[in-house]
């Protein structure tokens, strides 16, 4: 039976029908899927720029602990090169007071000619030497002179040996140390200073540890004494 115009009119109206609500749907379908894989590629970035930023802070943060550490560091470190320089300057005017003490020693006649005549004693045993040169400054010659003829004997009688001693009387100490003398050997390369200055700085020396704990107390990180 043929179809009238009217009736194919109707079946090509409902087929086109058909075909925008499949067209219809499928839009709805890829919109759909369009905005489920945006929704998830937004939210893919936005993590990744979370962690990102996460990351970055938490890199900064540690930069600025690491920064405040350093800066506490060096603070300390400046605070104790301070402590030290101080204490050291303490130690020094402490030595200064003792050479100007030292020094008032050789304006004493009797006490200066005693020390001297130690010194000279003492500088023989040191050098064991059968001739030795001694200088001095030039105001102390003659109480040189009485200390070593008064220690010559003594030597000898000690180690049984003969001594000769030689005043040099060209090149004199500086006037302006504390006292005191240098002894040397025979060629002049083995030197014994026996100088006040010499004294003072030796003794400083084996002192050390005894001088910083009376002024500041004992050092709680030293493991021995001796």
């Amino acid at each position: 039976m043929a179809l009238s115009d009217n009736d194919v009119q109707k079946q090509i109206k409902h087929m086109m029908a058909f075909i925008e609500q499949e067209a219809s749907e499928k839009v709805e379908e890829i919109d759909a899927k369009a905005e489920e894989e945006f929704n998830i590629e937004k939210g893919r970035l936005v993590q990744t720029q979370r962690v990102k930023i996460m990351e970055h802070y938490e890199k900064k943060e540690k930069q600025i602990e690491q920064h405040k550490k350093i800066k506490m560091s060096n603070l300390m470190n400046q605070a104790r090169l301070n402590v030290l320089m101080a204490r050291d300057g303490m130690i020094t005017d402490l030595l200064n007071e003792a050479r100007q003490r030292l020094a008032k020693i050789a304006e004493d006649p009797a006490q200066y000619s005693s020390l001297l005549e130690g010194l000279v004693l003492q500088g023989f045993y040191r050098l064991l030497e059968p001739k030795v040169t001694i200088r001095c400054r030039e105001q102390d010659i003659e109480t040189v002179q009485a200390a070593v003829d008064k220690n010559i004997a003594v030597y000898k009688e000690a180690v049984k040996s003969n001594l000769t001693v030689k005043i040099d009387r060209d090149r004199f100490l500086p006037p302006n140390i504390c006292g005191g003398i240098e002894m040397y050997n025979e060629n002049g390369k083995i030197k014994v200073s026996n100088t006040l200055e010499s004294r003072l700085e030796l003794m400083a020396q084996q002192m050390m540890p005894e001088i910083r704990a009376s002024l500041f107390g004992a050092n709680p990180n030293r493991k021995f004494l001796d």
